[in-house]
Formats: structure tokens, C-alpha cells, sequence
């Protein structure tokens, strides 16, 4: 997962430094773009998909939700940083019982994320990338076929990176996908513009 996480902070720091060369010149930025997210905005992301893999327990049948509501805050050249908070769960079971053993996982993870978006000139369209920073509350079961019962509990810390794409069907309401590591690792859900 180390691999994955180097990877998506690789591409988002190529993303960002490409961008800004190509538009740094005034007039392409007046230009602008005509991404839904600007200063001042205020949008809410649902989401449901593949779900993280915290402590590297067997993970079978992974699940995750994740809400995140990020506000428009910095103009970074032709697009906008938001900042903001996350919740979310990542789920996973072994989906079979085999010679009676099975377990069970669960992570809460609360943190913060701030993400780069730019709508590349397309009209309700709306990119972006970004890092997340926070910590999970991690819960393990796991019964053997011998009737006994190991469970634990622990706080971890949680570094996610993501890239995500929105597109918005009226000025208040779009679809979302979200993919990375960051509470899910592919997501696929609605966002709300609020503000």
C-alpha cells in the first residue's frame, strides 16, 4: 500500500507543478475556468465504495463510506485549494467461515483533507487531488474454531492522498468519483454544493 500511496503523491505533484506552469500567464488565467468549486464555496461529498486497509489485517470484502465537506478558501492559479473535514469507516470480513475461524474489522477514521481543484474549462466539471491528515479508531475480532474470541482496539494515525472528479448536472447537485487511499480506495457517490 506504501507503493500506492508514493505513486498518487508522485502524479498529484506532477499534476500540480504542470498546471501551474502552463497558466501562469494572466491572461489564460482571467480566462479561467468554469469549475463549480471557487473561494467562498462550500460543497458536501457522499460517497460508498472499496474500503481502505489501515493495519493490513486479511481483508475480504472490503467496504467504506466517507462524507466530506470542503471549503473554497485560496486562489492557486487557475484553480482553488479547499480545506476541510472528513468521516468515514472502512469495513471488511473474511466472508467465510473456514475450519470455523472468522474475523471481522472496522476503522472510524476522522481527519482533515485539502485538495487543488480546476475544472479544465468544461462547464460542471470539477477535478482535483489532494492529502488528508488524521486518525482511525481500529477494531479487530477474530474467532478460531475453538470457541475463543480475540478482539483489540487502537488508535492510528491515517495518511490518505486521493484524486477525485465531480460533475454537476444542475449548480447545487452532482455525481462524484473518488479514488486513492483515504478512507476508501475507489468511491463512488453524489456532492452537494451548499455555498
Amino acid at each position: 500500500m506504501r507503493s500506492v500511496l508514493y505513486s498518487l503523491l508522485a502524479a498529484l505533484t506532477i499534476l500540480l507543478v504542470f498546471n501551474t506552469k502552463i497558466f501562469a500567464q494572466k491572461k489564460q488565467f482571467n480566462e479561467g475556468t468554469t469549475t463549480p468549486v471557487r473561494v467562498g464555496s462550500v460543497t458536501l461529498n457522499l460517497g460508498a465504495g472499496i474500503g481502505a486497509n489501515y493495519r493490513e489485517d486479511d481483508y475480504y470484502s472490503p467496504f467504506g463510506l466517507k462524507a466530506a465537506l470542503e471549503f473554497g478558501l485560496w486562489q492557486a492559479g487557475p484553480g482553488v485549494i479547499t480545506l476541510g473535514p472528513e468521516l468515514g469507516a472502512s469495513f471488511a470480513s473474511d466472508g467465510y467461515y473456514h475450519n470455523y475461524n472468522s474475523y471481522h474489522s472496522r476503522t472510524l477514521i476522522m481527519a482533515a483533507r485539502s485538495a487543488w481543484h480546476y475544472g479544465w474549462k468544461v462547464r460542471g466539471l470539477d477535478t482535483y487531488g489532494g492529502l488528508s491528515l488524521g486518525f482511525g479508531i481500529h477494531h479487530y475480532d477474530y474467532y478460531d474454531g475453538d470457541s475463543r474470541h480475540n478482539s483489540y482496539n487502537e488508535v492510528i494515525p491515517v495518511l490518505g492522498a486521493f484524486v477525485g472528479a465531480s460533475y454537476f448536472v444542475s449548480p447545487k447537485f452532482g455525481f462524484n468519483a473518488e479514488a486513492g487511499y483515504d478512507i476508501t480506495n475507489f468511491q463512488l457517490g453524489v456532492i452537494f454544493k451548499l455555498k
